[in-house]
């Protein structure tokens, strides 16, 4: 017997005298006499027999890291809605549990989000691992990885649980700082914990991990003795620790998340710290080139990489965004400096670089378009708002989420256009995923799935 009170019936068709009621894993058929349970492939026959309705079906791409596939917040053939609010184009809205600014991440229809209970006093309780049905938005599983004891800091605008996770074969890897990382598979089981590598973050933990090979790799960069550490993906265990080499910074943390590049067959983690970027063998921590940046420090922006050149911001403090020619060898500060700029530098967003031409949104909204090759200005212009979150690239937009929840579509191109303006009205400092034509959107309380359902434009 057929238990219709577990299903969550999204819609009804009717083809002559048969009722078809369209379910998260299939559709019931009711016809005279019968019951059949049918596949998704039934629905391209009820598409072309009958009118649209509105589902929350739409094909579903991974977007497993911080800022997608690349690393680099471009999302490939993506066609995610230009308008939207509070209410319209939202397939669904749920509360998450705890809190914090980790990023969604997707993978296989379903959605990855880290967060922390806290106490009365805000000192983290508990660090949770949620997995999250992409289709309706049910909480899955919530895993408990870490049980923190004692106060942890943090800065006023991070949390506890700021770290973007990344998945890969089903695993997936979730990153505390200082407090630890983790991983588990697809059904919420831990399969390793490495809590050992402690050092004093001074503002709590923010950068994400990277896969590089059989290795996960993240900085450490706390008030002293800053450092990049691998472990192996399968254990857990150290594989190679380095320490930075030493900058003439006076402040030592930052959370950046690193890059892996190709510099021409070589390999190389691109990891920007307190007065300096390096580049690492990832095999080894072997640092093969460097290029520093006097006293940049809390540097949070993750590179980008195009065109044989790396493009990053030097954080706070000397705030520039550089452009480096890639595959150096050793101190290559006065010899692969391209160019470099000051107006208008992120110090928390990341950049999008779009064929010929970088894009960037300052803290306090100054939204920035320049030659890639030359950095030569083509437009800036003020938004509104302050920013954290990094933009991200569909369909020839621009995709900008501000500290209150409004996003700015922006067309990529040499001539500034703003296409529309979207206010969810909730504090947002986390970055958006894009997966197949859907937007997830965290805010300081909820998830959004953002796409565009028929009945809404």
């Amino acid at each position: 017997m057929l238990d219709f009170s577990r299903l969550k019936c999204y819609s009804i068709v009717i083809i002559r005298d048969t009722y078809m009621f369209a379910y998260r894993r299939g559709f019931i058929l009711f016809g005279v006499g019968r019951i059949i349970k049918l596949h998704k492939t039934v629905l391209l026959l009820a598409v072309v027999l009958t009118t649209p309705v509105v589902t929350a079906e739409s094909k579903l791409e991974d977007w497993p890291q911080f800022r997608g596939p690349t690393g680099q917040g471009v999302a490939e053939n993506a066609d995610p809605p230009l308008h939207w609010s509070q209410t319209k184009n939202v397939a669904w809205k749920k509360a998450i549990p705890g809190g914090g600014w980790s990023s969604p991440i997707v993978y296989r229809g379903s959605v990855y989000l880290t967060t922390a209970h806290v106490d009365k006093d805000g000192h983290p309780t508990s660090l949770r691992v949620l997995r999250i049905d992409a289709t309706d938005g049910d909480i899955i599983w919530s895993r408990e990885v870490f049980t923190p004891k004692g106060p942890q800091t943090k800065h006023d605008k991070n949390s506890h649980a700021s770290a973007t996770s990344i998945i890969e074969d089903g695993r997936v890897y979730a990153h505390f700082g200082e407090m630890g990382t983790a991983c588990l598979d697809a059904d919420g089981k831990v399969l390793w914990r490495q809590n050992n590598l402690t050092y004093d973050s001074m503002h709590g933990n923010g950068g994400s991990p990277i896969l590089a090979g059989d290795k996960l790799i993240f900085s450490c960069d706390g008030k002293t003795d800053p450092f990049v550490v691998a472990i192996n993906k399968l254990t857990g265990d150290v594989a190679w620790k380095v320490i930075r080499t030493k900058t003439d910074a006076k402040n030592k943390f930052s959370v950046s998340t690193a890059l892996l590049i190709n510099e021409n067959g070589r390999k190389a983690v691109v990891s920007p710290g307190s007065g300096a970027v390096h580049a690492y063998d990832p095999d080894n921590g072997k640092e093969i080139w460097r290029l520093d940046y006097g006293q940049g420090f809390s540097v949070i922006a993750r590179p980008v990489y195009g065109h044989s050149m790396i493009f990053i911001s030097s954080g706070f403090s000397d705030s520039h965004v550089y452009a480096i020619r890639a595959g150096g060898n050793g101190d290559v500060t006065d010899t692969h400096l391209v160019w470099k700029s000051k107006k208008g530098t992120p110090m928390t967003p990341s950049m999008l670089l779009i064929g010929g031409e970088l894009y960037f949104v300052s803290d306090n909204s100054l939204v920035s378009c320049v030659d890639a090759a030359t950095g030569k200005k083509h437009w800036q212009k003020k938004v509104g708002g302050k920013f954290s979150a990094s933009p991200v690239f569909a369909n020839n937009r621009l995709y900008l989420t501000n500290e209150k929840g409004k996003t700015f579509v922006i067309k990529a191109a040499t001539e500034f256009e703003l296409l529309a303006e979207n206010d969810l009205q909730e504090r947002t400092l986390a970055s958006t995923a894009v997966s197949g034509d859907t937007l997830f959107i965290r805010t300081a309380s909820h998830l959004y799935r953002i796409e565009r359902l028929q009945s809404a434009p």
